[in-house]
């Protein structure tokens, strides 16, 4: 006889203000806890530094987290000049100094080499896997990895703000996998100086804002309970709300449900303009839910995730 869960089974999205001080994991854990949740998960990873919007997916909603660790995100960070860390960031041991302080004009010329595809070399301090070991572990034991460049996208980077010689605060656009702690790095090197990031936070994860975000107080008040904490789900579908959508009929979806693929030829009209014929993603609907994700592929749009 198969160990009943412990816990509440609950499907949906929770964003959180995550504060600064606790991991990712901490924060889902408290916020489980505080709603007797079954099963949890969170779409994408901010450091203990960073603070923002933390997408938590509770119940059927982890199967919608890949969407959501792909999608758009947004950050501001504040750069401090002058001082290298082994972290690339505040918490971190100073590793190396510098007098120089760039201007406006040098940063600004420096940014358009950190816009676009670029290569990126991660922070050592990252939950990178190198030969079974994670390279903060590593790193931690005085056995810093050589990690090599991975490509990265980021589509908007900006110098938003100086309120002193010392930092200089931008807002980045970014897809899946940019360390904002390398661009901080990487940008002061390209300056002619050192520097690690002193702030961050990210105000935008796919279709999750911070004007959508609860503290994590929110959750932890003694004052409130489980049920009353619940009501602050979202649907599971509202993950997928920045891909685009194509309705199926109920035939379609059936056939689409059983692992078969359908011709686009047959599908014309109906695919949305956003959605990419090159391998693009789309949420497929039928009798107005959302009922899988699908690729457009080779002139077919093939199951990838049934809901």
């Amino acid at each position: 006889m198969a160990r009943q869960k412990k816990g509440r089974k609950l499907d949906g999205w929770i964003i959180l203000d995550k504060p600064q001080g606790i991991t990712s994991t901490q924060a889902l854990n408290k916020v489980k806890r505080a709603l007797d949740a079954q099963k949890a998960g969170h779409g994408g990873t901010l450091d203990p530094l960073a603070t923002g919007v933390l997408p938590l997916a509770f119940g059927a909603a982890t199967k919608t987290v890949p969407y959501v660790m792909d999608s758009t995100k947004i950050y501001h960070f504040t750069l401090k000049f002058g001082e290298a860390r082994d972290t690339d960031d505040a918490e971190g041991d100073v590793i190396a100094t510098s007098d120089i302080r760039p201007g406006d004009a040098e940063i600004l010329a420096a940014l358009p080499r950190f816009t676009g595809r670029i290569m990126q070399v991660p922070p050592v301090f990252s939950a990178l896997k190198v030969e079974g070991e994670r390279a903060y572990d590593l790193a931690r034991e005085g056995r810093p990895p050589e990690l090599p460049p991975r490509p990265a996208q980021v589509d908007r980077f900006t110098l938003i703000a100086r309120p002193d010689a010392d930092h200089a605060v931008f807002e980045v656009r970014s897809g899946k996998g940019v360390y904002m702690r390398a661009l901080a790095r990487d940008l002061a090197r390209a300056c002619g100086t050192v520097g690690h990031i002193a702030a961050l936070r990210r105000l935008r994860v796919g279709p999750f804002r911070e004007n959508m975000a609860h503290p994590l107080d929110f959750f932890l008040d003694p004052a409130q309970n489980p049920a009353t904490l619940a009501e602050t789900l979202l649907p599971l579908e509202t993950a997928l709300d920045d891909i685009p959508a194509l309705a199926l009929s109920q035939a379609e979806f059936f056939a689409l449900s059983q692992g078969q693929a359908l011709s686009l030829v047959e599908l014309m009209g109906r695919i949305p303009d956003a959605a990419n014929p090159d391998e693009g993603l789309v949420r497929v609907m039928a009798a107005g839910r959302v009922k899988a994700m699908a690729r457009l592929s080779e002139g077919w749009l093939k199951p990838e995730r049934l809901f």
